[in-house]
């Protein structure tokens, strides 16, 4: 079919159109749209999070991203020297990651709240707490150093995000030897904690804790006068069973830098838990602990 002569000059007025708004929009900076991208962006850390535009997770700050790969856990090795730790000596820690396909050691990770790899140290008493930062090193490993500061079993749990999987929650188990702690006996403790230089408060829903449902965890700190965030998030929560066989990193879910900030947890498993959360204020991490109690449903 032949179009009359109108019709060919209106199609290429159009076509001359879409070339002018391309070439002004390329200019400036700005996006070209795309009406069939249809894309959804996913928050690494909180999938729930999700967005039709690109951009960073209202609630942990990491950058949206396209197309998640299926969870698979990647392997850490730890090398630690002397191999044989002593109480209040320095200890070199180091930590190798392999993908879990053909055991390759990955060297190229992304920035978790402000850092490559956040570790944790607790003691089998759960009287000892650390999260603290590895470097990373020319040969592709992290290195950290750690005076143990007592005899005991300690855990470790490395929080990482290699490049093209998902972020990693990895643990390994250190024994130091000598005479171990007496076994943790924790009873519930919501008792306001004055720490560095906060109040912090808890209250839970519901007040008494069920295994496997999301238990709200709202805590009040203040003063808020300096209340900063810290990496990237308004506040770090670290939640440990009293076997240390259940360790949970997580973030806020509610913040805004207010006296007010929210957490969420599900439980696993019923029993006590000790809950390390940690606010900044003016420069100064605070550190506050609580005992939860978690128990079937009744």
């Amino acid at each position: 079919m032949v179009l009359p002569l109108w019709e060919h000059l209106g199609v290429r007025v159009l076509l001359g159109l879409f070339l002018l708004i391309g070439l002004m929009l390329a200019q400036t900076g700005a996006p070209v749209p795309n009406p069939n991208d249809g894309q959804v962006y996913i928050c690494p850390m909180d999938p729930d999070v999700r967005s039709n535009n690109p951009g960073k997770c209202a609630r942990c700050g990491m950058a949206l991203k396209q197309g998640i790969p299926d969870p698979v856990e990647y392997h850490m090795d730890l090398k630690v020297s002397p191999r044989t730790p002593k109480p209040n000596e320095t200890t070199d820690l180091t930590f190798e990651i392999h993908d879990p396909w053909k055991d390759r050691t990955v060297t190229k990770f992304q920035e978790v709240h402000d850092k490559l790899f956040h570790l944790f140290v607790v003691s089998e008493d759960l009287e000892v707490f650390a999260h603290q930062h590895p470097t990373f090193g020319a040969d592709g490993d992290f290195h950290h150093q750690f005076a143990f500061p007592k005899p005991g079993m300690y855990r470790l749990l490395g929080d990482f995000y290699p490049d093209g999987a998902t972020p990693q929650l990895l643990t390994k188990t250190i024994i130091v030897p000598g005479d171990s702690p007496a076994p943790p006996k924790l009873v519930r403790d919501y008792s306001t904690k004055t720490t560095e230089n906060m109040t912090v408060e808890l209250t839970t829903d519901p007040p008494q804790p069920i295994v496997g449902t999301k238990t709200m965890m709202f805590f009040k700190v203040g003063p808020t006068d300096g209340f900063e965030k810290y990496l990237s998030a308004w506040g770090h929560m670290l939640v440990a069973s009293d076997d240390l066989i259940d360790l949970i990193h997580t973030h806020p879910f509610l913040a805004d830098g207010g006296p007010q900030v929210q957490f969420n947890v599900v439980f696993p498993r019923v029993g006590m838990y000790r809950v390390w959360v940690q606010f900044q204020r003016s420069g100064v991490v605070n550190t506050a602990r609580f005992d939860i109690p978690v128990e079937e449903l009744k």
